[in-house]
């Protein structure tokens, strides 16, 4: 049949969002109009991870008003944290009492748990109702960990649960200078994440350099 077209109706490229319902259309000689509705996946944006460092950081909290959210485990967060955070733990101590668990736990404790003073720790699964029982979607939170690997990962979460203003301080808090930010602790930010053996290592080690010093006189 001469004389019949079809259209279909497209998306600008400067449109951000579409209609769930759109129309394929048939354009037929005399203005007779046919069409069928089309069912069309409804576009979503989803706000980004902010990534700052230490000093603009400190400017979120203090300009733009963010709430700071540890989500290091307790061990880390007892030894510093910034004043007036709250805490909601990534990962926790893991108690489990089965065969497997135990053996992980033994072995861990005998190398990671005595060097590095690390604990042997699991998933939270409460982790984002936590969070969902504490802010809104829409409040600015600023997450922070020792690495910035823990936040990186929690702040996908609460992105995917559809929180839209979370940052993260870039590699955590062992990049964060004494006098930054105001702390609760018995040491400095940078230094939460040393444990164990490992920390006494070189106090061990300038005593036996000390030693074998006076001994050469």
């Amino acid at each position: 049949m001469a004389g019949i077209g079809t259209c279909c109706t497209t998306l600008s490229s400067t449109s951000f969002r579409t209609s769930p319902l759109e129309f394929e259309s048939l354009t037929i000689r005399g203005g007779i109009f046919l069409g069928k509705p089309i069912r069309r996946r409804a576009l979503r944006i989803r706000a980004e991870v902010s990534y700052v460092n230490a000093d603009e950081a400190k400017k979120l909290i203090a300009v733009e008003g963010y709430t700071v959210l540890d989500v290091r485990d307790k061990s880390q967060f007892d030894r510093a944290h910034i004043k007036s955070c709250y805490h909601v733990p990534l990962f926790i101590e893991n108690k489990d009492n089965d065969l497997g668990t135990i053996v992980k736990r033994t072995l861990h404790n005998n190398f990671s748990g005595l060097f590095f003073g690390l604990p042997f720790t699991k998933p939270n699964s409460e982790f984002v109702q936590s969070v969902k029982s504490k802010f809104q979607p829409g409040n600015k939170l600023l997450l922070v960990c020792q690495e910035g690997l823990r936040s990186t990962a929690a702040a996908n979460k609460l992105e995917q649960a559809g929180f839209e203003n979370v940052a993260c301080i870039i590699s955590g808090l062992q990049t964060v200078k004494p006098g930054t930010f105001d702390t609760v602790g018995t040491t400095e930010l940078q230094d939460a994440g040393k444990a164990g053996l490992i920390t006494i290592q070189g106090k061990i080690s300038a005593v036996l350099g000390t030693v074998l010093v006076c001994k050469s006189f």
